[in-house]
């Protein structure tokens, strides 16, 4: 100990600090181990400053490198929001647009019906009176045949007669032929005006014939656009719901046996009365009708599965399905401020409204084709147990209840009790609305 105070000595002598008063002096007294333990101390002061305000600092730069990356983030998913927005509301502009070519094709159609049972029926009504006109015309040259023999033979009677034959015999012959050449002029009178009435019917038969060609040649046209538009419509729906893991099959023979009335606009139509297989063009329109018949199904459907986001507001997506820290995730989260409105994303009834452990403010809602979502960390919620819910319904308010790091939605999609991705649904949908 001597040793090392003679050597502290000789790097830190001891030093006197004298305060000095009007009536006395004092003097406080700085050993060598004071200045060593008021140096150490000093240099650890100065070193844990240093540190302190270099880890301040290395926040600080942190803190606005991830609130710049935040603010890009949010650029990033607003654009694309704005971006499924427009294409959303083209196609739901191209859908009534396309629903309004249907209404006009089904009228067309009516008119098409109406007019070829009209024209069915002029076809009848002219064969049947050419049937009776050609009948008329036989009957008359039968008889012109018959009149024309017995003028003959009555001629040749006349020619081989006795000229001494009496006055009253020959009065009777002529009397006899002028009737008969009358009946034959009028006979054929009417044979002509027979054969005028029968050329004048095949004339509009022929134009009745281009006529209907006309009329088929313009169906062929009007089928082919709507089949052509049949196949644009029903095409991304069908990819829609596949991409979802839906069985098309099963979803439209589920929603045909709850909505199973028929008669009105998509009645299969018979454009013939005379019985038997229908024609081609029946068919196809049958098709037609059958196909929009599916579209219809399928616009239930969508209503009736989460095709669409529950957060309309601008939001960031934190975390997506699967594994994390460990631990399987069986949702996907949005984040935005509490209170932002939450959104069913399909039709559906509340079965479970309330607190349940780490998702804290809870709304689950049973769908029809035994899908269920789940809405947690909630502040607010605003339906209750039983209730019936729309697409589009707010039902709850964003928070950050239960076990939760900050404001967001845990938005779970589950199908007969097994957690999907949502984003798969959330993905399909955006393809199509």
């Amino acid at each position: 100990m001597h040793k090392l105070h003679a050597a502290l000595e000789r790097r830190l002598p001891e030093k006197r600090l004298f305060l000095r008063s009007d009536t006395e002096t004092r003097f406080i007294r700085l050993s060598s181990e004071k200045q060593l333990i008021a140096w150490i101390g000093s240099t650890l002061l100065v070193g844990w400053t240093i540190m302190a305000t270099a880890i301040l600092l290395m926040d600080s730069i942190g803190a606005g490198n991830f609130r710049a990356q935040a603010q890009r983030d949010k650029q990033v998913y607003e654009a694309r929001l704005n971006d499924m927005a427009a294409e959303r509301d083209l196609r739901a502009t191209e859908a009534v647009a396309a629903q309004e070519r249907f209404s006009a094709a089904l009228e067309q159609i009516s008119v098409m019906q109406s007019a070829l049972l009209a024209s069915e029926d002029r076809n009848r009504e002219l064969e049947t009176g050419m049937e009776a006109v050609y009948a008329t015309l036989r009957d008359s040259m039968k008889e012109r045949d018959i009149a024309r023999a017995e003028a003959n033979q009555l001629q040749a009677a006349l020619d081989g007669s006795d000229v001494t034959t009496s006055g009253m015999a020959s009065d009777e012959l002529t009397s006899t032929l002028s009737i008969l050449s009358e009946a034959l002029a009028q006979t054929a009178v009417e044979r002509d005006m027979t054969v005028a009435d029968a050329q004048a019917a095949l004339d509009h038969a022929a134009e009745l014939d281009l006529e209907l060609r006309l009329m088929q040649d313009r169906n062929q046209e009007i089928f082919g656009q709507l089949e052509e538009a049949m196949l644009v419509s029903v095409e991304p729906l069908d990819d829609m719901f596949r991409a979802a893991g839906l069985d098309t099959d099963e979803l439209l023979d589920e929603v045909r046996s709850g909505y199973s009335g028929s008669g009105g606009p998509l009645t299969p139509l018979q454009f013939s009365t005379s019985g038997g297989m229908p024609d081609p063009d029946t068919m196809r329109a049958n098709s037609i009708l059958s196909s929009m018949d599916r579209i219809n199904i399928y616009r239930i459907v969508a209503e009736r599965a989460p095709f669409v986001l529950p957060v309309h507001d601008s939001f960031r997506y934190t975390s997506g399905f699967g594994s994390r820290w460990g631990r399987m995730h069986e949702g996907v989260d949005f984040a935005a401020p509490v209170g932002t409105p939450i959104y069913s994303t399909a039709d559906g009834t509340v079965i479970y409204a309330g607190w349940l452990s780490g998702y804290g403010r809870l709304i689950k809602i049973q769908h029809d084709f035994g899908i269920e979502t789940r809405y947690g960390h909630l502040s607010a919620i605003r339906v209750d147990v039983g209730q019936r819910v729309s697409r589009g319904e707010r039902i709850g308010d964003m928070g950050n209840s239960g076990r939760s790091t900050g404001p967001h939605l845990h938005y779970e999609i589950r199908v007969n009790g097994q957690a999907l991705n949502p984003m798969i649904y959330i993905r399909a949908g955006s393809d199509v609305f």
